[in-house]
């Protein structure tokens, strides 16, 4: 089977303090064939501050020192995951404005400007009316975003869902959801499945089910780790719920393009 890591982050992000070598030695040992670093680059900051650029510099220096450790062995990738890149079209333009890039994560992580942009893991989520507050708030920004050209793939569609506490529901949300989904498939883009290092799979299905049955084909896989321990963290499992729910590929990006590789059942099994 071929397995590659597209949400990976390394010391560039503000969570993680890895190094990109660790990271890549790591995806070798899981036996991986591509890993793609795609480190954070968020518009607003956990305060909900503005943010207009992403140290490139750093991230090419640290990309290119790292490439030729793994020749013969791992193809690297260069990526970025962007969240919120639908509050400035102006800096998001600027940041993707790389020819080194191959991998956009569109992604959303923090409440929209207009509900203060505090980042959904500061927010008290052990009550339910909190909790669909910021679904409510999420999945506004979602579907601004799904409308733009700042993406590659939707990140993790189910992300706020990791901190809340409160027993709450993606029920009233199908609709909405749909709709993002409608709009990403009709641009060409795709959705990743979110691993969590292994953490989430089976909380997938319905989603899969959802971005299938809306005409989306493209489905990258991704741990999110954000140390060498979590890279390809439960993506056997994952394919297996793939073929299950009637996707046939994985796509892997080189140079905002994608690749399809077809999923092997004798692999997982």
């Amino acid at each position: 089977m071929y397995l590659a890591d597209f949400h990976t982050h390394s010391q560039l992000s503000f969570d993680s303090t890895t190094p990109l070598e660790q990271m890549a030695d790591a995806a070798v040992r899981e036996g991986l064939a591509e890993l793609c670093v795609t480190d954070h680059c968020d518009l607003l900051d956990e305060n909900g501050l503005r943010v207009y650029e992403f140290d490139w510099h750093s991230a090419l220096e640290q990309y290119r020192r790292t490439v030729p450790t793994c020749v013969g062995a791992l193809k690297l990738r260069l990526g970025l995951e962007l969240g919120m890149g639908h509050i400035d079209p102006t800096a998001a333009e600027g940041i993707l404005a790389r020819p080194e890039l191959d991998f956009v994560i569109g992604s959303v992580h923090n409440l929209s400007p207009r509900a203060g942009g505090l980042d959904f893991y500061f927010r008290d989520h052990s009550r339910p009316e909190t909790c669909y507050d910021t679904l409510d708030d999420y999945f506004s920004s979602m579907a601004e975003l799904a409308g733009t050209d700042f993406y590659d793939v939707l990140g993790h569609i189910i992300y706020p869902l990791r901190y809340m506490t409160a027993p709450v529901t993606l029920n009233r949300y199908w609709g909405r959801i749909d709709a993002i989904f409608r709009a990403a498939a009709d641009r060409g883009r795709g959705i990743e499945l979110n691993t969590y290092r292994g953490q989430t799979i089976a909380e997938w299905k319905p989603v899969l089910e959802h971005w299938r049955d809306c005409g989306g084909e493209i489905v990258t896989l991704g741990s999110d780790a954000h140390a060498p321990q979590g890279i390809g963290g439960g993506f056997r499992d994952a394919c297996a719920l793939l073929e299950e729910v009637g996707f046939r590929y994985t796509a892997v990006y080189e140079k905002r393009k994608p690749e399809l590789h077809r999923i092997e059942r004798r692999s997982y099994q």
